[in-house]
């Protein structure tokens, strides 16, 4: 097979509007436009912007990348005129509103690929309908679920043999059965949905996407091969899915502008950020970041607060704002009371910690020699990013499938030490505080002593191992060749068909 035929296939990827699904998604179009293959971004106006910077620096000759938009039915569907990010919306309520304004796509989507059918359509894991409307169109269709084979292991796992069902309350442990490793859960640590029991609009539309993805082409894997060996093989072999690993995608950002310019526009300079790390020893820094979505009260970023000075560490301290039309206000919804008094200024002058508003260049302050651990909710971009960094963590789930990704972390991988999140708390983490001491107590097992050079040692190694992946010949990049070649099969059979 020629490299001509390689360089005519034509992908089109159809992210969830959510930075989570955003940010992987470029990253995916820039290393299959690296590979040749015509890539275009299908999203809504207002989200487009967020790719513009991006695409427009990768452009380079034989590597090209478009964005076609479809115009966005938040009015319809309940929302306010504009809301086309999940990182407007503030409860459940509103979340289930976005869900019913996707659905509403399914005909734009249609429209635009019978124009011109590409060779290959990856849609997110929250778009279970695209697999209908590639179908008719002869479109292979990959689901993107953005998160780890792990993941997606333990998912189904629960979801096939419901072992949550045969424990007395939602404190005591089960197991997840038949898995590679004994990983335990409580019923508390699961999504709402799967704790009640009781059909509802999540669980009908966890069960459409499950239904989807088995009738597709395929599903596309944000991670690599020696990561997670065991799981990449169960996922495959075991739960019989068709899978191709092709990360760590974010990987591709190799160079200080790329990494700074990911997602929304930086609230600190970077180069004052970098400044200021660079006058740090190596590993002596924590960086704590709970993504773009998870929004904590009050009372626990103060606890948080409290934690950091008690624990004498340095620290980076990313604080999302949850104010949505004008003012300045913190993530909490208020004008920083949560802060203990003087502290900021204390933190300043001692020359011991910075806090970031609202959005931080993250993979440039992991990448940094002088992180020595990071505090995460582990989303699957940020545990990757972290270990890719190769640094140990301290885990915070707080919702989707990120206390998965926390057992993955401490237990498979003994990366990273569980700072007792003990709740599955939704997008607003308000319903379980964890105390000063317990976050101290985790700080200082990351940070300090044999246990934290033990895991320290171990996250290099693997960082070692994901830089490899993708270079030619590693497991990452020979998984997407067979892809590539996959579906240029799929393209000369669709060809002479016609």
């Amino acid at each position: 097979m020629g490299s001509d035929n390689v360089r005519q296939l034509r992908i089109f990827f159809f992210p969830f509007m959510a930075y989570g699904h955003i940010l992987p998604t470029i990253d995916m179009a820039k290393l299959f436009a690296s590979r040749g293959l015509k890539a275009t971004i299908i999203t809504t106006p207002l989200n487009a912007p967020i790719f513009a910077q991006t695409i427009q620096r990768t452009q380079k000759p034989g590597a090209k990348i478009d964005v076609q938009t479809v115009n966005f039915p938040s009015v319809e569907a309940g929302l306010s005129p504009g809301c086309e990010n999940l990182d407007l919306v503030a409860s459940q309520e509103m979340f289930l509103k976005f869900i019913k304004a996707t659905e509403m796509l399914k005909q734009p989507l249609e429209e635009l690929l019978s124009e011109d059918p590409p060779d290959c359509l990856v849609a997110d894991m929250f778009f279970p309908w695209a697999t209908d409307v590639a179908q008719r169109l002869g479109v292979p269709r990959m689901v993107f679920h953005g998160t780890s084979f792990f993941a997606l292991c333990a998912t189904e796992c629960v979801r096939l043999h419901e072992p949550h069902k045969n424990v007395p309350s939602d404190s005591d442990p089960f197991a997840i059965p038949n898995f590679p490793h004994e990983i335990k859960l409580t019923r508390k640590q699961l999504p709402e949905h799967l704790r009640s029991g009781v059909e509802n609009d999540f669980t009908r539309f966890n069960r459409e996407a499950k239904e989807s993805e088995v009738r597709s082409f395929g599903v596309i894997v944000n991670s690599f091969y020696e990561l997670e060996p065991d799981y990449a093989d169960y996922y495959r072999n075991v739960l019989g899915r068709r899978a191709w690993h092709i990360g760590p995608v974010s990987l591709c950002n190799r160079d200080i502008e790329d990494k700074a310019t990911r997602g929304k526009k930086a609230t600190i300079d970077e180069h004052e950020c970098l400044k200021w790390l660079d006058s740090k020893d190596p590993n002596s820094v924590i960086y704590i970041c709970f993504g773009s979505v998870a929004k904590f009260s009050p009372n626990q970023l103060r606890e948080i607060a409290l934690a950091l000075e008690a624990s004498g560490q340095q620290f980076i301290w990313v604080v999302r704002k949850a104010d949505k039309g004008g003012g300045d206000k913190d993530e909490a919804g208020g004008d920083e009371e949560w802060l203990p008094r003087g502290f900021e200024e204390r933190m300043k002058s001692e020359n011991k910690g910075l806090i970031i508003r609202d959005w931080a260049p993250q993979v440039l302050i992991l990448d940094h020699k002088a992180i020595g651990a990071f505090v995460t909710h582990c989303g699957w971009n940020s545990t990757l990013e972290g270990i890719c960094a190769g640094v140990p963590m301290v885990t915070w789930p707080v919702f989707a499938e990120q206390f998965y990704n926390e057992k993955l972390v401490t237990q498979v991988l003994r990366v990273g030490v569980g700072v007792g999140a003990q709740q599955w708390v939704g997008i607003v983490a308000d319903k379980e505080i964890v105390s000063k001491d317990r976050i101290e107590k985790a700080l200082r097992q990351v940070m300090v002593g044999d246990e934290a050079e033990a895991m320290r040692d171990r996250a290099k190694l693997l960082a070692d191992k994901a830089r490899r992946a993708i270079e030619d010949g590693g497991s990452s990049y020979s998984d997407m060749n067979a892809l590539i070649r996959e579906l240029a099969l799929h393209r000369i059979a669709r060809d002479a068909k016609s």
